[in-house]
This record gives structure tokens, C-alpha cells and sequence, in this order.
């Protein structure tokens, strides 16, 4: 967390009368998604991972502004639920299962050509006997668990079964993959991981049988160079910029693409010994002034950071005071001055100078990145800030970024 001198001047106006609401950088988006393609081989295309509503961002809107840039293949989710929203909402470029369907999924699946990432045998004859019956091909991809213990055939078993869907007529082997486990860049264990599947896939080359697409490189292998020259790799929360800049040069390059912010709803001045919050867990030691924020840990601002966090109010860090409850947060704003209510107070993200990354919070908290992203919740509204214009500039902009909250804007 940054933390200037206090200035009036970095102050920002709270957005539309929203309570709780999430910004969201397209621009950003898209700028990751061309560093990390450079950091690819030539030939290499990328699979946009989007499940987890693309990592709390809005699937639907990432998948729109994704979808024409250069190097982008597909799309990956994590279940049917998450395929079949974004085949509604129009986006029709490849998406592809990254985990498994239960066998109620099978029809729908098979009907929006959807690709399945294949486990078992099971699986295989289930969506053949569908396929057939709605007289239609369905292109598949082969798990392979090369070491992460959760889903996947193992690679003697994955052979059997590619093998098998090499002589399907209903079923198109179009690749093979495997989950890396490590998720930080250079992990010896990740180079283990390759040396099996290009052992798996050397066997079945001896057989004729060559899938087109292989995919290897989660994010922490693209950091690390390991699987990027295959024809596919896999990003995911290296796209929404979720990667600390000291961890690599890649990480650097990235732009965060969320800002979490409210706005101040009260504020009262409290003498010294006055209890904040539930149980008390915080008893001013000063005359001070509380500001409560309408957001709390239903919003996805972590429990954990009762007493410990922080909000950026105009431009100046306020702690986080009390325990954080399920719709309010309280912040001492007594050092900055002229703070009043109805200004923005920003979580995630930068106002000035000041910023609080998401990785920092992560830090903070003992967990990871990936929980604070995906526990943003349903109430907090996206706004959606595309590349051409980046701010609301008219009424007629500020429509459209509402419409995006829904994933029905263009």
C-alpha cells in the first residue's frame, strides 16, 4: 500500500449513486492480454481462461473485449453453467470445459459445441451416444494428469483414451492438455509435469495419432517459459493483471484491471475511548472522525481485514477501524481533511498517488490473490471502462457501462 501526504486535490466523486461498485479496466484487459501473447511463441495462440466469472470481472464483458484481439483462440471456463452463459450472450469463438460435466450437462453441451475436456472412458461414450443422436461432431480435449492429483486420466490410462477417440466418429480429438500445479513461476516440479506429457505425447505420435492443439502454460509456466511454444496456453489471472511486479518482468508489464470502490454514507467526531464496531475490537485513542462505507464482508472486503486494512480517501490511506461486518465498513478519516460524505473511498486500486493492489491484500490477509478477485460479490456493480474512452464522458457512455453490468452491452 502507497501512501502519500495527504491532498484535497486527488479527491473523487462517488459514481451515479452507486453504494458499491467495481471498475473495470477493458483497456487494461486487453493490454495484458498483448503482453503475455509477446511472451509466447510465434505460433502459439491463447485460450483465455474466464471461468469463476472471469476471476470476479464479468465473464461476459472479458469475453467481448477479448474476443478480437489478435492471438486469442477460445475461451476456458470451469463448467457448462459458465460455457452455455457466454454462448447466450452471443460470443461464439471456441470455449472449452477446463474441468468435468455430470452426465445431465451432456445434451446442452453437445448441442451450444461446446468443448469437453475429457477424463474417463465414461465420459467418452456419453458424449459419443448424444453426439450421434443429434447427428453432430463435438470436438474434445484429453486431461492429462501429469501430477496434479485431481482430474485427469493418468498417462498410461490417457493413452487408452486417446487412442479410443482417434477412432471415434462422433468425437474429434482436437487436443491434449494437463493442469500444472505449481502456481508461481519456476517450480522444479512444473518442468517434471512437461517431460510427462511430451513422453505421452511421443507415444502417441508412434501410434499416428497427433492431436492439433496441446496446452501446457497456466500463468505461473508463463512466467517461468515453460509450455509456451505449444500451440496453446492457458492465462489466467496474469490477463486481469493479478501478478505481483517483483516477481517477474512480465509482471511489471501488467495493468490491474479491477478498482473496488464505495462511498461515504456518515460521518461522526468521536472522543478519545469511544468502541468501533462489533465487540469493540477498536477503541479510539484520540478525538477523530469515523466515516462508515457501505460496504462489507458480503461485498468481498475480507473479515481479516478488520484492523488491519485500509481505504484510500482522497488520496490519502484511512484505516480500516472495528470489525468489518456483513454491509459496513468504518474508516478513520481524521487526518485527512475536508473529507465529506458521499466522497469515494477506494479498496482496490488508485486514487492519486495512493494504491492497494489486490496481491497486497492477499499478502495481508494469508491467502491468495485469486479469493480477494473472486470474492467480489453479486451486489457490487461492475462499471465497465472501454479502451476508446475510459471514463464515463456522456449519458449516453454511462448507459452503455450499465448495460454491461447485465452482459448485454455490445
Amino acid at each position: 500500500m502507497n501512501d502519500p501526504a495527504p491532498s484535497a486535490s486527488s479527491a473523487l466523486p462517488s459514481t451515479r449513486g452507486h453504494r458499491v461498485w467495481a471498475e473495470v479496466d477493458l483497456g487494461a484487459l486487453r493490454h495484458n492480454a498483448g503482453v503475455v501473447r509477446r511472451r509466447l511463441g510465434d505460433d502459439t495462440s491463447i485460450l483465455a481462461v474466464v471461468k469463476a466469472d472471469a476471476y470476479g470481472h464479468g465473464a461476459v464483458p472479458v469475453a467481448r473485449a477479448l474476443a478480437d484481439v489478435p492471438g486469442i483462440w477460445g475461451f476456458g471456463v470451469g463448467d457448462s453453467q459458465e460455457a452455455l452463459e457466454l454462448r447466450v450472450a452471443g460470443i461464439e469463438a471456441p470455449i472449452l470445459i477446463l474441468g468435468t460435466i455430470i452426465p445431465e450437462e451432456v445434451p446442452q453441451v453437445v448441442s451450444h459445441d461446446v468443448r469437453v475436456c475429457i477424463h474417463s472412458m465414461d465420459r467418452i461414450e456419453s458424449l459419443e451416444t448424444e453426439a450421434e443422436r443429434q447427428g453432430r461432431v463435438l470436438k474434445v480435449h484429453l486431461m492429462v494428469d501429469t501430477g496434479m492429483g485431481r482430474l485427469g486420466a493418468l498417462p498410461p490410462r490417457a493413452t487408452d483414451l486417446a487412442r479410443r477417440l482417434a477412432g471415434s466418429r462422433s468425437l474429434q480429438l482436437e487436443g491434449v492438455a494437463t493442469h500444472v500445479s505449481a502456481s508461481r513461476s519456476a517450480h522444479p516440479f512444473t518442468d517434471v509435469q512437461s517431460r510427462r506429457l511430451q513422453a505421452m505425447l511421443d507415444e502417441l505420435a508412434a501410434d499416428g495419432v497427433s492431436p492439433p492443439l496441446v496446452h501446457f502454460a497456466n500463468t505461473a509456466a508463463i512466467l517461468g517459459n515453460v509450455g509456451t511454444q505449444l500451440p496453446l496456453a492457458r492465462p489466467g489471472i496474469a490477463l486481469y493483471g493479478i501478478v505481483a511486479p517483483e516477481t517477474s518482468e512480465l509482471g511489471q508489464q501488467l495493468r490491474p484491471v479491477m478498482s473496488l470502490r464505495t462511498q461515504i454514507v456518515y460521518m461522526k467526531d468521536v472522543p478519545a475511548g469511544t468502541p468501533i464496531g462489533y465487540n469493540g475490537t477498536y477503541v479510539t485513542s484520540r478525538r477523530t472522525r469515523i466515516a462508515t462505507l457501505p460496504i462489507g464482508y458480503n461485498d468481498g472486503l475480507a473479515y481479516r481485514l478488520s484492523n488491519r486494512g485500509c481505504a484510500i480517501v482522497r488520496g490519502s490511506l484511512a484505516p480500516i477501524v472495528g470489525s468489518i461486518s456483513m454491509d459496513y465498513t468504518m474508516i478513520d478519516v481524521g487526518p485527512i481533511p475536508g473529507v465529506e460524505v458521499g466522497e469515494t473511498a477506494t479498496l482496490i486500486g488508485r486514487d492519486g498517488e495512493a494504491s492497494i493492489a489486490i496481491d497486497e491484500l492477499a499478502s495481508l490477509v494469508g491467502t491468495i490473490p485469486y479469493e480477494i478477485a473472486c470474492s467480489v460479490g453479486k451486489r457490487v456493480r461492475r462499471i465497465y471502462l472501454r479502451p476508446e474512452r475510459g471514463h464515463d464522458e456522456d449519458g449516453r457512455e454511462a448507459a452503455d457501462r450499465e448495460q454491461a453490468v447485465d452482459g448485454t452491452a455490445p
